[in-house]
């Protein structure tokens, strides 16, 4: 087993660090290797909780609203310089602007093995016409294939976005790729909790039109109109992008009775206060909220799209839906209501599904391998 690597990992927003990569960043310091965590606006609590797991907190700035190249080139910058600096051994990004910035800045640095991980094809490539949505695919094609020619492994969550990369040839010709399932999930820390005898609901996700929204907007409205005693809950924060929930459909969401409970930074008490987790986005890398839904067992309503689909065997775990489809999303909800014993069958079947497949520990020593640090 490789020792005494000097790892950076780099991603868009600092509390991920924390809670996508906090136990693989634990797992390489265990391990003897060195590892700096680079963000933009690490704060004091972040900071600190990445050195209780070993790691070196490290500031990148980085605009996280678009792919304008002056602030990428500002960033790219400021990663050559902590390159220079840090010499690390191998750079771990993830996200679209890290995965781009780290690879030419390594490169030019002549790191010594660059690793690229897709956590999901994104906004530009979600599908729509909107110019902003063509101009941003336009860039993130243009910047993906030259960053993606100098990683050394490219390393994807889901089939689909690994199809996707190739037919747009993003990745060259002969570039080494790999899958992992997604970024796993704690399953001690997300551990059964027992089925509320009630049947309800629960969507936890950014307030976003590509999250599916207000696709579950509308087939919660309809379901508090023909059982008004079902409990929904909806869990986010609102988002810069245009494509943001308006305050006035959240009110009206709340108005006709839906549990609107906002941004927490621990959502175990919600998942177990609810029998059935929604999620009807229209893409994903592989969602981490399913997966948490998943391991305290709970079961799944979510879309057959990729990323999603993966999450669900139909009819044993949870139900698929289609994509941007209330009506369909609707159809799914009601059934659990009509046939309560459900979803603590389907909830027992979540929890084997996350334990087989989804454990962080199994899917850190699968993405370690592809790193070039376990066998």
């Amino acid at each position: 087993m490789a020792r005494g690597k000097r790892i950076l990992v780099f991603g868009s927003y600092a509390p991920s660090l924390i809670h996508f990569r906090g136990v693989l960043i634990a797992d390489m310091a265990k391990r003897g290797h060195s590892v700096l965590a680079a963000a933009p606006e690490i704060d004091g609590h972040v900071a600190e909780s990445l050195r209780k797991l070993g790691a070196e907190p490290r500031q990148i700035p980085l605009r996280n609203v678009s792919l304008n190249p002056l602030a990428l080139f500002k960033s790219y910058k400021a990663a050559r310089a902590l390159l220079r600096e840090a010499q690390p051994d191998i750079i771990l990004a993830y996200t679209i602007k890290p995965v781009i910035v780290a690879a030419l800045a390594g490169r030019a640095e002549r790191t010594g093995r660059i690793v690229s991980l897709i956590t999901g094809a994104g906004y530009a490539f979600t599908g729509g016409r909107e110019p902003r949505r063509v101009l941003s695919k336009l860039a993130a094609t243009f910047l993906y294939r030259r960053a993606l020619k100098r990683s050394d492994v490219v390393i994807f969550q889901n089939p689909d976005d690994q199809a996707l990369f190739r037919r747009l040839r993003l990745l060259p010709r002969g570039q080494r790729t790999a899958i992992v399932n997604g970024s796993g999930v704690d399953l001690e820390y997300f551990s059964p909790a027992p089925t509320p005898e009630k049947t309800s609901f629960l969507m936890i996700a950014r307030l976003l039109r590509d999250k599916g929204v207000r696709e579950f907007a509308e087939a919660a409205k309809r379901l508090k109109a023909q059982y008004p005693s079902i409990h929904i809950g909806l869990v986010g924060d609102f988002d810069p992008s245009p494509d943001s929930l308006r305050q006035d459909e959240l009110d009206e969401l709340i108005r006709c009775g839906i549990d609107y409970k906002g941004r927490l930074d621990d959502v175990r008490p919600a998942i177990a206060a609810c029998s059935v987790y929604v999620l009807p986005s229209y893409r994903e890398g592989t969602p981490r909220s399913v997966l948490e839904a998943m391991a305290m067992g709970r079961a799944i309503i979510t879309t057959d799209a990729p990323g999603c689909r993966e999450t669900v065997n139909p009819d044993e775990n949870g139900l698929l839906v289609k994509p941007r489809n209330a009506d369909s999303l609707f159809d799914a909800m009601k059934r659990f209501v009509d046939e309560p014993a459900l979803a603590g069958r389907m909830g027992e079947a979540s929890r084997r599904m996350a334990e087989a497949r989804y454990d962080v520990i199994k899917v850190n020593a699968e993405l370690m391998r592809h790193i070039g640090l376990g066998t």
